[in-house]
C-alpha cells in the first residue's frame, strides 16, 4: 500500500510539474516564437540532413537513393586509410592546423594586451581600424591579392630583385612556401578581429584593481601579468577548446584558391581532397566517409581538450 501511495504521489507531482511548464511556456510564448526561426533553421539545415551520413557506409547510387543503396560497411574508410596519399593529405591538414594554431592563437591576446595599455585614444582607434580591416576582405579577393603580390613580377619579387640582385622566387610553385604563406595570411586577416573578444574581456576588469596595483608600486608589465592576463584566461581557454576542436577543419576556400599543380604536395588537405573526389569524380560515398572521419577526429579532440581544461582550470564548454 505504501509503495502504491508513493507511486501515485509521484505521478501527481509529475503531472503538476508538466502543467507548470506548459503554463510557463504559455505565459512566455513570445520568447519561444523568437526562438522558433533558429530552431527550424538548425532542424532543417543541420540535423535533418545528418541521416545522409549513412552513405559513408553504403555504395551510394543516385538511381537507388540513400536508403536503397547496398551496405558496404567500413570499405570506404579502409580504402581511404590505405590510399597512397592518406599520409600526405592528413599530414598537410594537421601541419596547417597545428602550426597555424601555435602562431595565430597567442597573437590576438598579445595585441589586445598591447592595445589595452595605449592611453592615446586617437592612436588606439587608428590601430584598431587598421588591424580589423583585413578581416572584411573576402577570401577570394585575399587569395587573389596573395597570388599577385607573390607572382614572379609581383611587389615582393620586385623588392627581392632590387634589394638583393637575386632572381625572383617562385613562391606559389614551391611546396615548401605554402604553409608559411597560408599561416601568415591568416595572421594578417584574422588577428585584429580575434582581438576584439579579448579587448571586451579586458574592458570588464575592475579599474580599482589596477588602481590598487599602482598604489602598491606595480609596473605596467606586472599589472599585465597579474591583473589583465588572469582576467582573460577563461575566455582564452574557451577559444582554445573551440580552436582545437576544429583543428582538422582547415578552411577549404583559401587552400583551394592558392593551390597550383606544383604545390599540391603541401596544399592538398582533407577539405580540398573531399571536394575533388566527391564532386568532381562523383565518388559520393567515399568522400562522405573521408568527411565523417574528419568530423569524428574533431569531436574526439574537442571532448578531450574540454575535459582536460575542466580538470586543470575549472573552465570548459560543458
Amino acid at each position: 500500500m505504501k509503495m502504491e501511495t508513493f507511486q501515485n504521489d509521484l505521478k501527481v507531482r509529475q503531472i503538476q510539474l508538466k502543467s507548470r511548464r506548459l503554463k510557463a511556456i504559455a505565459n512566455n510564448y513570445q520568447l519561444y516564437l523568437f526562438l522558433l526561426p533558429t530552431i527550424l533553421y538548425f532542424a532543417i539545415f543541420a540535423y535533418w540532413p545528418m541521416y545522409g551520413v549513412i552513405i559513408a557506409f553504403k555504395d551510394f547510387s543516385v538511381t537507388k537513393g540513400i536508403l536503397g543503396s547496398p551496405w558496404v560497411g567500413f570499405e570506404h574508410f579502409e580504402r581511404f586509410f590505405t590510399s597512397y596519399n592518406f599520409k600526405e593529405v592528413v599530414g598537410n591538414t594537421l601541419g596547417l592546423s597545428v602550426f597555424g594554431l601555435i602562431v595565430t592563437f597567442p597573437l590576438p591576446i598579445i595585441l589586445a594586451l598591447m592595445l589595452n595599455q595605449v592611453s592615446n585614444l586617437r592612436f588606439k582607434k587608428f590601430v584598431q581600424t587598421t588591424v580589423y580591416a583585413p578581416f572584411f576582405i573576402s577570401t577570394v579577393v585575399l587569395s587573389g591579392m596573395i597570388l599577385v603580390f607573390l607572382s614572379q613580377t609581383g611587389i615582393i619579387n620586385q623588392a627581392i630583385v632590387h634589394l638583393t640582385g637575386n632572381d625572383p622566387i617562385l613562391f606559389m610553385s614551391e611546396p615548401g612556401y605554402f604553409k608559411a604563406i597560408y599561416i601568415l595570411s591568416d595572421v594578417w586577416q584574422g588577428t585584429g578581429f580575434s582581438a576584439i573578444v579579448y579587448l571586451a574581456a579586458l574592458a570588464g576588469v575592475n579599474p580599482e584593481i589596477h588602481e590598487a596595483a599602482i598604489v602598491d608600486g606595480a609596473t605596467k608589465w606586472q599589472r599585465i601579468l597579474n591583473v589583465d592576463l588572469p582576467s582573460i584566461m577563461p575566455t582564452a581557454i574557451i577559444l582554445l577548446i573551440l580552436a582545437v576542436g576544429n583543428v582538422m577543419g582547415v578552411g577549404f576556400e583559401k587552400a583551394y584558391l592558392l593551390q597550383t599543380p606544383t604545390n599540391l604536395p603541401s596544399s592538398e588537405i582533407i577539405s580540398t581532397y573531399v571536394y575533388k573526389v566527391g564532386l568532381k569524380q562523383s565518388q559520393y560515398s567515399f568522400s562522405a566517409a573521408v568527411g565523417l572521419f574528419n568530423s569524428v577526429i574533431n569531436l574526439v579532440l574537442l571532448l578531450a581538450v574540454n575535459k582536460a581544461a575542466k580538470k586543470l582550470s575549472n573552465t570548459s564548454l560543458f
